[in-house]
Formats: C-alpha cells, sequence, structure tokens
C-alpha cells in the first residue's frame, strides 16, 4: 500500500497564515509520504480565489510535486448536488465540472465531491431515497466530464446526510458508472454513529481512494474534559480528532478489510485533532505503515 495526506491536515498552520497549501506540499514530502491531496486550492491562502487563480496555483503546485518526487493523488472539494431547483442544480453541476479542470492541472488521477449539504427545504424534510435520483443523475453528468479528462471521480461518506454506508452503496449503484467510485473515511462513519469495521466491510469492493482518521469517542452523558475540543455526532454523541491509534476507530482492521478487498489504491492520513499536526501525522503514518504490514 501507498501512503499520501491531505493538505487539511496541515490546517492547524494553514488557516493561522504560518503555512500555504505549498509548504504543506514540502512538509509531506519531508515526512516521508508517497503522495498528497489537496482540498480546494487556496492560492497563498486566498479563500475567495478565482478558478483562473487556481488554475495557476495548480501548475505551481504540480510542478513542484514532480520536483520532490511526490505524487498529487486527489482533489476534493465540497458541493451540494441537491437544491432548490433545476436550474441551481445545473450551475452546481458545472460548478464542479469546473473544478474537474484544476485536478487535471494538478495531475491528479481522482476528484473527490460531495453530495449535499442540507435536506431541508422551504421548510419541508426531503428524505435521502427522494433526492437520490437527482443526486444520482447529477453525480452521472459530473463523472462523465471527469471521464473525458482521463479522471476518475468519488464521493466519500461525509456531511452527516448522505454519510451512512447503505445510502454511500445506493448511490454508488444509483450512478451505475464505470468512472464514479467511492472514498471510504474509516472515521467518518462514527458522525452517523455508524461501526467502522461493518462499513468499511460493506463498501471496501467500491473504494477507489481511502482515508485513515481516528477519533476518541465520547458517548452521550459522558463528561468531556473542558481541553478536549469535540463535535458532535448526528446521535449527540461526542467526537475529537486524535493521532491515528490514539482513538477507537479501528484503524488495522479497517486497512486489513481493504487489503482483503484487493485495495491498491493510497491510503491518506487526515488529521482533524486539536494537538500539533505535524507531530500527530508523523505518528499517524508509523502507524498505518505497520498496521499495513501485518
Amino acid at each position: 500500500m501507498r501512503f499520501s495526506v491531505s493538505s487539511y491536515s496541515y490546517n492547524q498552520y494553514i488557516s493561522s497564515g504560518e503555512m500555504t497549501q505549498l509548504d504543506a506540499l514540502r512538509k509531506a514530502a519531508e515526512q516521508g509520504f508517497d503522495g498528497i491531496e489537496f482540498t480546494e486550492l487556496r492560492p497563498e491562502n486566498k479563500k475567495d480565489a478565482t478558478k483562473e487563480e487556481q488554475l495557476e496555483y495548480a501548475k505551481l503546485l504540480r510542478r513542484e510535486a514532480e520536483t520532490l518526487g511526490i505524487e498529487i493523488v486527489a482533489y476534493l472539494v465540497g458541493a451540494s448536488l441537491y437544491n432548490d431547483s433545476a436550474e441551481a442544480d445545473g450551475k452546481e453541476v458545472q460548478r464542479v465540472c469546473g473544478q474537474l479542470d484544476i485536478a487535471k492541472e494538478l495531475g491528479a488521477k481522482i476528484l473527490r465531491h460531495d453530495v449535499v449539504g442540507r435536506e431541508n427545504f422551504d421548510g419541508k424534510v426531503i428524505g435521502y431515497d427522494r433526492m437520490l435520483p437527482t443526486l444520482a443523475a447529477n453525480v452521472r453528468k459530473i463523472t462523465e466530464y471527469g471521464a473525458s479528462l482521463g479522471i476518475k471521480t468519488c464521493s466519500e461518506n461525509h456531511g452527516f446526510i448522505a454519510q451512512d454506508s447503505d445510502r454511500v452503496e445506493k448511490l454508488f449503484n444509483a450512478v451505475a458508472h464505470e468512472n464514479y467510485g467511492l472514498l471510504v473515511d474509516m472515521g467518518n462513519f462514527a458522525c452517523a454513529d455508524e461501526d467502522s469495521v461493518k462499513a468499511v466491510s460493506r463498501l471496501a469492493p467500491y473504494a477507489i481512494h481511502a482515508h485513515a482518521k481516528d477519533f476518541k469517542k465520547y458517548p452521550f452523558g459522558t463528561e468531556v474534559p473542558e481541553e478536549i475540543k469535540t463535535f458532535m455526532s448526528r446521535g449527540c454523541n461526542r467526537l475529537a480528532g486524535c493521532a491515528i491509534g490514539d482513538g477507537d476507530i479501528p484503524v488495522a482492521q479497517c486497512v486489513a478489510i481493504l487489503k482483503k478487498a484487493k485495495y491498491d489504491g493510497y491510503i491518506t492520513i487526515e488529521f482533524e485533532g486539536s494537538k500539533e499536526c505535524v507531530g500527530e501525522i508523523a505518528l499517524g503514518l508509523e502507524r498505518l505503515k505497520a498496521y499495513a504490514a501485518e
């Protein structure tokens, strides 16, 4: 197995301005990663960069990656593919296709996009199964464009709504396109209070990319120390990001499941903890390599 890291893992320093995504690339190479994935490009940490600015930054990152001998394995962007109107859906599909152009400039072989960010429209809740036909149609349009560029597309168990393994599997089957697969995030299932072992076992055959992530779990009603930053799962449990191996996600077993399923892509570390990120990322890589060698 090969190992990469998400630029998002260095977000402590990127958000403070101490590091840029270019710096994150250099740090990933320094730490011994085979690859890196980028979340939406922010040239010199500019949050509202134009597509043209992102394209130029993508060229810079690609050149630097080639110099450093590290692969840019994926590009990750947000998206919401169910909206108030077909016109709004069309604009969002077009925007995400524009991000595929940036993935192409990066040299990334995979683009991951989100699927849906909310289920309440005009004060009414639209159930996931009712949204599914529209979601699948929009995802299919995106992956068809990706195929024309030689880039595979995928979505992830992410965003609380399209997060459960059964929902993600339904989307995969509804899209039904050979260019489309799944990003399986070992930790994110906890956000929907789902067991990671069962979930990864279910989705491993469809994986074209994978995230290794760990959380400490604090069940509902458990007292959480004040110094620990947590967020709430869908079922009102609390989760705290941490280094791989320090939490309650069975990362080693999830790696074994992916190996059993003949997954041969990258496993990417996505660190979301509050401790100093560079050291925690290094610790996670050491442990991840050990798990993969078992």
